[in-house]
């Protein structure tokens, strides 16, 4: 069993909540829905259909996993950097972060930083067999090419 996963950098849709015809995440000519809610997204064949969140993968495995890694994560040359303002605003990982970063900017930085790494190391964990990434920061992509030794 194979499915697609993502970090949260695309809304959820309320209108098309039950729809796979509303596309969430659109990159280029890929389009795709959120998991809907009306199944469960880790066993149901349907779900191939829609990408998951760490919500509906974490604890669970599945042969493959393919992996976007969006905008709030990129690589600046020298190291990989995290970006909470490039999370979705329907994103409650990081309720409060906003306010956190008025009053305590450092600290709302170190947070945002573990929880947006921790989201993309348990996304590319599910996948027993395998992990296909996509990056949507070319620059990440070539570097995490470079740190993997591909067969």
């Amino acid at each position: 069993m194979a499915r697609l996963l993502a970090g949260y950098c695309w809304d959820w849709s309320k209108e098309g909540k039950n729809s796979t015809d509303c596309y969430d995440i659109v990159i280029g000519d890929f389009k795709m829905s959120w998991n809907l809610g009306n199944s469960i997204f880790a066993i149901d064949e349907s779900s191939i259909n829609e990408v998951g969140c760490i919500h509906t993968s974490q604890g669970l495995e599945f042969d493959y996993v393919g992996v976007i890694i969006g905008d709030d994560m990129k690589y600046d040359g020298n190291r990989i950097i995290t970006d909470f303002n490039k999370r979705a605003s329907t994103d409650q990982s990081l309720k409060g972060i906003k306010k956190l970063h008025r009053i305590n900017p450092a600290e709302a930085q170190k947070r945002s930083d573990e929880i947006i790494k921790n989201t993309y190391r348990t996304l590319m964990t599910r996948g027993m067999k395998g992990c296909y990434v996509y990056c949507t920061d070319t620059n990440l992509a070539d570097y995490l090419k470079r740190k993997i030794k591909i067969n």
